[in-house]
């Protein structure tokens, strides 16, 4: 496990700073990515090792993070990781973990207290653990200014309303617990449908799938465009093969639908794709290739550096 980190680029006007909660293997490649074969990974070992795949163990590597914006004069957190203390039964990397998150953003120059806006682009686990902090009185919003923009369609299936995902895992009604309730409590939520706008630059869409209400953020500022597509990708292989879901996807057939949609339009206006999850750099550019995609050039971050990955082999048919 790598140490807690930040790394920071500019697009047109917006200052995107990435913090990064946890680093390092988690899971068997194909357990995360059921669809995407054996040979799939293996035929691209050179460029998906070490950052995205471990090959002598077959593990999927993965970072937990959260991507600060500052923009139109606002700080603005994207997805909250996994939290401190939480009761996480059924996820045994998330259960009790403690790290130093607050002290990373605050050697990022950032307070609670300076949060603005919170986005949670879904309600899984690992996306809205520091939303709250633990108290005297039980969990509190961790950013007492903030605004919290939260899909309504996550709220209602996470939630009391669809019973806490129609309770499939104890996990999910423990999420909402600590998570979101003390949020909605606090009066600090914004539910929101379909889409909306944070500012000039930013705008939340929702692209449902992986969850009923997963959403992505668009950037667009000058002559720069990204999209923070949350879990829509777990693995760079999902961009050789867009057909596959993740393990943790709900509605595997409208995700896919969201992805290439998402996909198609980033290669298409050169959007910087940000995934959630992505280590190494964290951020690609992708390109249409025959009826699929290939990697582009990788964001810089800091200490990472702008390179083009070697050519990708996506499987046979994609």
């Amino acid at each position: 496990m790598k140490t807690e980190k930040r790394q920071g680029i500019v697009l047109g006007e917006v200052e995107v700073t990435r913090v990064i909660e946890w680093r390092g293997p988690f899971v068997p490649a194909r357990d995360l990515v059921p669809g995407v074969a054996a040979e799939v990974w293996k035929d691209n070992e050179d460029w998906l090792s070490p950052d995205h795949w471990e090959p002598d163990a077959d593990l999927a590597v993965v970072a937990l993070q959260t991507w600060v914006l500052r923009s139109a004069g606002k700080t603005i957190l994207v997805d909250t990781g996994v939290g401190n203390g939480r009761e996480r039964p059924g996820s045994p990397q998330f259960h009790h973990r403690q790290g130093d998150f607050l002290g990373v953003l605050a050697r990022a120059g950032i307070r609670p207290e300076d949060v603005d806006i919170v986005v949670n682009t879904h309600l899984h686990g690992d996306h809205v653990g520091w939303n709250t902090v633990a108290s005297d009185e039980g969990w509190r919003p961790a950013f007492p200014r903030a605004q919290y923009l939260v899909p309504a369609a996550d709220e209602h299936h996470f939630g009391p309303g669809n019973a806490y995902g129609n309770g499939l895992r104890e996990d999910d009604r423990l999420i909402y617990e600590d998570s979101i309730a003390p949020v909605l409590r606090a009066g600090q939520m914004v539910l929101w449908d379909g889409a909306h706008r944070i500012d000039e630059h930013l705008t939340l869409e929702s692209a449902p799938g992986h969850t009923p209400g997963s959403c992505v953020l668009r950037l667009a500022s000058g002559s720069d465009r990204a999209v923070f597509v949350g879990d829509l990708l777990h693995s760079p292989v999902q961009i050789l093969a867009p057909s596959c879901n993740s393990c943790f996807c709900l509605d595997p057939e409208q995700a896919v639908r969201s992805r290439r949609r998402i996909l198609e339009r980033a290669a298409d206006e050169k959007e910087l794709v940000v995934p959630a999850h992505f280590g190494g750099a964290g951020a690609m550019e992708v390109q249409r290739k025959g009826q699929g995609f290939a990697l582009g050039r990788w964001a810089a971050h800091g200490d990472t550096p702008t390179a083009t990955p070697p050519e990708a082999t996506p499987p046979e048919g994609a």
